[in-house]
């Protein structure tokens, strides 16, 4: 497996924490400068509202800008405690805290370093999660490589991959002209090889797809969910990067079947070319296209910018269609321009 496939795979299993980490190291800290404000030398009063301002709502609630006055040390101050809920009329008395040290430091609360350690719990609680994703992340890819034939096939026994003997080119086309869209492996006379037909098109949840290995009549059905987008750049060139199959993440059932993925993003960009290897040997040579065409078509029918479902030419020698199709259907589902 390349450096680029191999990053891409830790980043999507450490995704989360890229997010956790950084949320969790901001939470330490606003959470000592809490604690280091509570631990202050508050000394109690009282203080005399003098003004009270509408200041919108929070959580439902309204809140209040309150205006005080108050003596520390024989002198008079005032002061504002901003975002305050509860009922505030001018006049009242209002239970208070300054800093002995600097009287202009005011606190409704004299108890802030309690919640200045809780911030810090957080922030620690958070640090820890992200860093056990990030180890988890690095034994699965460690797990991934040790497995029989882990790293896949070396790229120099694809050299000449597609005109060795016993392997056949076959097209996988994308049918969206319904509302339930699928895809279709056919071979170069147009026969129908293998369908993944949807059977129910859901928004939420599942929706219900039907393999039909036409060379076999075996047909099945699957739960396939939609594809997830994760907003902290959980992969180069990826905006989706995994979905549910049968309740299981797609790439640890492609995992499962002994296949690994090789991206050559650089050859015939954005034509992709993924070399598919399973069990440690050539399985299968994939480029994408506009649609699936002939050899001689091919000039006409290139694409210039990756874009949404793609048409797939294949080359294989394996009769095993449904890993196949699975293959080619992760990569197109959830729109993978690295997988691994």
């Amino acid at each position: 497996m390349n450096l680029i496939n191999k990053l891409s795979r830790f980043m999507r299993n450490s995704g989360p924490a890229r997010v956790l980490v950084p949320i969790g190291i901001v939470l330490i800290i606003f959470g000592i400068i809490t604690c280091s404000f509570g631990s202050r030398n508050m000394v109690e009063t009282m203080g005399k509202v003098t003004g009270v301002t509408e200041a919108g709502e929070e959580d439902g609630k309204k809140v209040f800008n309150v205006d005080v006055s108050y003596t520390a040390d024989g002198k008079d101050y005032s002061n504002t405690f901003y975002n305050l809920s509860g009922e505030y009329n001018v006049g009242d008395d209002i239970r208070m805290f300054y800093d002995a040290e600097d009287p202009n430091t005011i606190s409704n609360s004299g108890e802030s370093w309690l919640i200045g350690l809780g911030i810090i719990a957080a922030g620690i609680a958070s640090t820890a999660a992200g860093i056990l994703k990030t180890v988890r992340a690095f034994k699965k890819s460690r797990e991934l490589d040790k497995a029989a034939g882990g790293k896949g096939a070396p790229a120099v026994e694809f050299g000449d991959y597609k005109n060795e003997a016993g392997t056949r080119e076959i097209y996988c086309r994308y049918d969206g002209n319904t509302f339930k869209p699928g895809y279709i492996l056919e071979d170069a006379d147009g026969t129908v090889l293998f369908e993944g037909k949807m059977e129910k098109n859901n928004l939420i949840g599942a929706r219900l797809f039907r393999f039909t290995d036409h060379s076999t009549g075996a047909v099945s059905e699957h739960e396939v969910g939609h594809e997830l987008s994760e907003y902290y750049n959980n992969e180069f060139l990826s905006n989706r990067s995994w979905f549910k199959f049968d309740g299981k993440n797609i790439w640890d059932v492609i995992h499962d079947r002994g296949v690994r993925i090789n991206t050559n993003l650089f050859s015939k960009f954005p034509n992709l070319i993924y070399e598919v290897s399973r069990n440690g040997s050539p399985f299968a040579w994939i480029e994408t296209s506009s649609m699936y065409v002939h050899e001689e078509e091919e000039a006409q029918h290139k694409i210039a910018i990756p874009v949404g479902k793609y048409y797939y030419r294949i080359w294989t020698g394996s009769h095993d269609l449904e890993t196949v199709f699975l293959t080619v259907f992760a990569i197109s589902e959830s729109e993978q321009a690295i997988v691994e």
